[in-house]
Parts: C-alpha cells; sequence; structure tokens
C-alpha cells in the first residue's frame, strides 16, 4: 500500500467494506489493527459499519502525521465509487481482503 513516511506518528487512512464488496467505508486511525477489530464486534451497533457489516479491508496508506491523515481520508471520502474502486486496484487488483495484515 501506499506510505508516506514523513514524521514520526502512525495514522492509517483505510477503505472497508463487506463479505459482498457493495459498500465502501473510510476512515483514519492511529491503529489500524484495534479499529479493523473494533469494526469487526460492531461496538457502536447504530453505527453505518455496524449496519452494512462493513470490516473486510481492501486498501490503506500510512502516515506519519494526522493531518496528512485526516486531508487524505476527505479526499477519499469526496471520490464517486468508481474512482474508490480503481485507487483501491491500483495496489490491490483482486480487491482481497487485506484483514490478514493486522492480525
Amino acid at each position: 500500500m501506499i506510505e508516506h513516511t514523513e514524521g514520526i506518528y502512525n495514522f492509517y487512512v483505510y477503505i472497508i467494506t463487506n463479505k459482498y464488496k457493495t459498500v465502501l467505508y473510510t476512515g483514519v486511525t492511529n491503529n489500524l489493527k484495534l479499529r479493523l477489530q473494533q469494526h469487526k464486534e460492531k461496538l457502536n451497533p447504530k453505527s453505518f459499519t455496524s449496519k452494512y457489516n462493513v470490516h473486510y479491508l481492501l486498501y490503506f496508506e500510512h502516515f506519519g502525521w494526522i493531518q496528512q491523515a485526516i486531508a487524505r481520508e476527505k479526499e477519499i471520502k469526496n471520490l464517486l465509487r468508481k474512482k474508490k474502486i480503481n485507487l483501491i486496484k491500483e495496489k490491490n487488483p483482486k480487491m482481497e481482503f487485506l484483514n490478514h495484515y493486522f492480525e
């Protein structure tokens, strides 16, 4: 995936989906392993990700500064679905689930 190594911290922008890849959700976190676990456990049952069973990782980018990560998250959230799919396929052509990298 894409790495931006400036800075001394770890922040991730990520795109997750449901089992059938019909829904995309973009988020930002400083602990992707924990965040994926939280999505899977549906800690907030009324959330979008819980409602649509969204917890399969398709794409992520690493940043050293939170400001960069937040700006990138906003950029991705504003993309049309087709452009998000193209972004994912640049680094993950088969759109495989990548959760195993963070288990």
